[in-house]
């Protein structure tokens, strides 16, 4: 990413490595990359993240993608671009298809999407590239690339996964790439979809919404989502398919602090009532 993106657009580039601290080789690996900056004439920043316990990679992610913010925007950075490739989007793709992932999940990778926290753009440009294909840059450029550690430990899913698909030589690492673009660009339509009956399918009266669902299921639970959001709620696309089941069955439910109710067909969003105390 680097080689290329300096290549691109020489001058204009800036990088930053994160040492998450979770193997002792962190640290050098930054180290290493920093003095490659050094050569190019690329400004660098190593930064330095503590991840919470529990789910590492998860807690990784977010620590990572915080830092990557703050970074940019104490550098004007417009946007920070990603090395994932076409074997991470294969990767990626089969291990949600594992876990019996929704429509969102199996859209993969985004090329073009913002962090975790809404601030910065990120791109992904290197989504069509095979991994083999970026080891050869760097190596016709004369660099020795560090070691990828993603298979030293096998209690990691996704060096599990890596593992797996390396062996499976049926498998075409691009077409499932292509499959789960295809994905992205239905999940799109859905958002689309969503957003329309967000403006055309949903009333607000003081501090509650009324929703008249129409059309798919995913598109149903995506203003569901929506909705609940908008009193500061976030649920799991399971928890709200649950809650759109007992709808469907003329029932109410609560969620994320939010109390739906069917009213004629119609679903009313609204805050929960707080328990009384004593």
């Amino acid at each position: 990413m680097l080689l290329l993106a300096q290549a691109a657009f020489p001058g204009q580039v800036c990088a930053a490595t994160v040492d998450h601290g979770l193997r002792k080789a962190n640290a050098d690996e930054a180290s290493m990359v920093a003095a490659l900056c050094g050569e190019f004439g690329v400004p660098h920043a190593i930064l330095s993240v503590t991840v919470d316990p529990g789910n590492i990679q998860s807690n990784a992610r977010a620590a990572r993608y915080d830092a990557l913010d703050a970074w940019a925007a104490a550098h004007d950075v417009s946007a920070i671009a990603t090395a994932h490739h076409a074997d991470d989007q294969a990767e990626t793709f089969l291990m949600r298809l594992n876990r019996g992932s929704g429509l969102a999940g199996l859209s993969g990778i985004r090329r073009d999407t913002v962090s975790p926290s809404g601030k910065t753009r990120v791109l992904r440009p290197l989504l069509d590239w095979r991994k083999a294909e970026l080891e050869r840059c760097v190596a016709d450029a004369g660099i020795e690339a560090a070691q990828d550690p993603s298979n030293a430990d096998d209690r990691f899913d996704r060096a599990r996964m890596r593992k797996h698909l390396a062996e499976a030589d049926w498998l075409d690492v691009e077409a499932i790439a292509r499959s789960a673009s295809h994905l992205a660009s239905a999940q799109d339509a859905f958002d689309a979809l969503a957003k329309q009956q967000m403006e055309t399918n949903v009333t607000r009266t003081g501090s509650r919404y009324v929703y008249r669902p129409t059309g798919p299921a995913d598109v149903q639970m995506l203003v569901m989502e929506r909705l609940i959001a908008r009193f500061d709620g976030a649920a799991r696309r399971s928890a709200v398919a649950e809650l759109r089941g007992k709808l469907l069955a003329g029932q109410r439910g609560n969620l994320a602090g939010v109390l739906v109710t069917n009213v004629g067909g119609a679903w009313r969003f609204e805050a929960e009532p707080q328990r009384k105390s004593g």
